[in-house]
């Protein structure tokens, strides 16, 4: 059987690593400001959006992945492995 999800149950591997990079910007980002970011590049998400990801309760599509992890400056394995890209 398939299993589309991580081995901790989330529905993300980037979760995690997006909220813990967001909250470590200077000045502080909001889940709200990142999404706001987000969209000016393009990216569809709102505040709920945001949250849903780093809970891990939302899929995240690597066309989303890669406008994240620009924004946040950092690779994409970064994000997906949790180890400096």
């Amino acid at each position: 059987m398939y299993k589309n999800k991580a081995p901790d149950g989330r529905n993300n591997l980037c979760g995690k690593q997006i909220a813990r990079l967001r909250k470590q910007m200077r000045p502080r980002v909001s889940q709200r400001l990142l999404a706001e970011r987000l969209q000016v590049l393009g990216l569809d998400l709102d505040k709920n959006a945001i949250q849903r990801i780093e809970n891990g309760r939302r899929f995240v599509t690597d066309v989303e992945l890669a406008q994240i992890a620009q924004l946040l400056q950092v690779s994409m394995e970064e994000l997906t492995e949790g180890r400096p890209g």
